[in-house]
């Protein structure tokens, strides 16, 4: 991570047209975050693994951030009491709630996740998706998915325990499944600003969760006023660029797509990416 850049070091456009930066900041912001996991039969013998590396997330995370935790399978279940938990216990009580059965409705499971967050009042959201296989058993599609995702404010950052599994160790997709659900993954990702990971073992999934714990709590928020200004629902792509004047170095800057301008008579609000 590159923590040091200044607002000038950014360039930000929208349908290729520069905007001016209205607001620019580099701190640790509380979150409101879902924690969205696969409770499908084949997940069994993962859980316990997950979700320690789960509960070290949270405890890595910013101590004020609203969480929830969603499980799924054929369905999902919000099993957090409440809209969010309120403590480490209650926490630790949902992610328990082991199930592990049925086929895997990721998309619905995620779509839902997404409708929940809007309950919290964070200025930032995130939803961490963890999950060893493709998606058999959504209504929503994967496009249905992402313009979903797009709509909302919120950065999926997604876990994949894919591939051949040997007590625990993943390497190469090889099925046709696999990459599928690989692919979906970053998708997601790609699509809010977010990364997707592919630990090579169940032993590598806790400090996978504690990298993106960390990136989370090491972002930068940059927002403008459109320069386009009308409300017609269209989607509109955004780049961000970051450099260092008198540097050969090439940053590598991860943000949202894009987004969908409101169909509303209401005054603008800040198109904010992190």
């Amino acid at each position: 991570m590159v923590n040091d850049l200044k607002q000038s070091n950014f360039e930000v456009s929208e349908n290729g047209v520069p905007q001016k930066l209205s607001v620019f900041s580099h701190a640790d912001i509380p979150v409101t975050m879902g924690i969205v996991i696969d409770d499908s039969g084949s997940m069994r013998t993962k859980r316990q693994s997950v979700n320690a590396a789960a509960l070290t997330f949270v405890k890595t995370s910013n101590p004020q951030d609203q969480v929830f935790v969603v499980n799924f399978n054929d369905n999902y279940y919000l099993d957090t009491p409440g809209d969010f938990a309120q403590n480490i216990e209650e926490l630790k009580a949902a992610l328990d709630k082991i199930d592990s059965r049925g086929g895997t409705a990721l998309r619905d499971a995620v779509y839902a996740s997404l409708d929940h967050m809007k309950l919290g009042n964070r200025d930032k959201k995130v939803l961490l998706v963890i999950t060893d296989g493709d998606d058999n058993a959504s209504r929503y599609t994967l496009e249905e998915l992402l313009a979903h995702a797009q709509k909302s404010d919120a950065v999926i950052f997604a876990i994949g325990l894919l591939g051949d599994d040997q007590e625990g160790h993943f390497f190469k997709l090889r099925s046709g499944e696999a990459r599928r659900a690989a692919k979906a993954l970053e998708e997601m990702a790609r699509a809010t600003g977010g990364q997707a990971f592919f630990p090579k073992s169940l032993e590598e999934v806790e400090s996978t969760c504690v990298d993106i714990a960390h990136n989370i709590r090491n972002q930068y928020t940059l927002a403008y006023y459109p320069t386009n200004s009308k409300r017609d629902g269209t989607f509109r792509t955004v780049r961000v660029d970051a450099f260092v004047p008198h540097k050969h170095e090439k940053l590598i800057v991860r943000t949202r797509a894009g987004y969908y301008a409101p169909k509303s008579e209401q005054p603008a609000s800040p198109t904010t990416g992190q």
